[in-house]
């Protein structure tokens, strides 16, 4: 049984840092690294596509809105063409600074606010999966399964891979529960680990009120802005390990 462990890295700005990112190099098998938009600057995509490449991870493009100061996190309504043409921005930013590295990137995986639009809203997600399809038809699309992002993205012929959060619980129709609801964000690396394990083992979401819901599972993300972070991955590498999985890059 194979897995891959992912991470949201690069997302400090000039002298800033947020997560440990080399450590977290050190556990996870693939990284989807900040373009300069939300959080990200030419200097730190260089430095964490070289230290990726160092450590054999795989290299993905993390693109979201322009908005620095909310994270990424808050909704700037664009149009289709408008996102179209960011999103297109940012995966070639990483690009450029991934040759500059040695390295390639292998996948796209949206970041907050626009991530959850597109799982929502088709229009957004078809002009990410055009953006993606344009600058490389080979790259791999992370999804949330069964959203729409997953639907526009196979629409326009690429390859998806589902992915589960590891640290965040699900709403009933298998969207992310809104942070601020009670159990939604879970901090504890042993609960986290257990919690993941089974999703994985079972093919299922977990919600806030205990139900399953049946998805495909091909990659865990850890989300590297969390305290906990570098703690949560070890514990869900070795739970995943015990198990009998071995974990490895999606792109392979």
């Amino acid at each position: 049984m194979r897995i891959d462990l992912n991470a949201d890295l690069g997302e400090g700005y000039g002298p800033y840092r947020v997560g440990d990112d080399a450590a977290l190099l050190d556990i996870v098998t693939s990284a989807n690294v900040a373009c300069g938009f939300h959080a990200g600057d030419p200097g730190i995509m260089v430095a964490t596509a070289r230290a990726a490449k160092a450590r054999g991870v795989a290299l993905g493009a993390h693109p979201g809105f322009d908005d620095r100061r909310g994270f990424g996190r808050r909704v700037i309504r664009a149009t289709p063409g408008e996102i179209e043409a960011d999103v297109a921005y940012q995966i070639g930013a990483l690009q450029a600074c991934a040759a500059l590295a040695g390295h390639r990137v292998t996948h796209v995986k949206a970041h907050g606010a626009l991530a959850n639009l597109s799982n929502a809203e088709d229009d957004v997600a078809r002009a990410i999966a055009r953006a993606v399809r344009a600058v490389d038809d080979t790259l791999v699309v992370l999804v949330m399964p069964g959203l729409a992002a997953e639907r526009a993205a196979e629409a326009e012929g690429l390859r998806v891979v589902r992915e589960i959060y590891a640290d965040r619980a699900y709403a009933e129709d298998g969207q992310l529960a809104p942070r601020g609801e009670p159990g939604a964000v879970i901090t504890d690396p042993e609960a986290v680990a257990a919690r993941t394990w089974r999703m994985v083992e079972e093919g299922a979401l977990l919600t806030l009120t205990g139900r399953r819901i049946p998805v495909s599972i091909d990659t865990v993300c850890v989300h590297s802005d969390d305290p906990h972070a570098v703690d949560t991955a070890r514990a869900l590498r070795r739970t995943l390990e015990e198990a009998g999985f071995t974990l490895a890059p999606f792109a392979d």
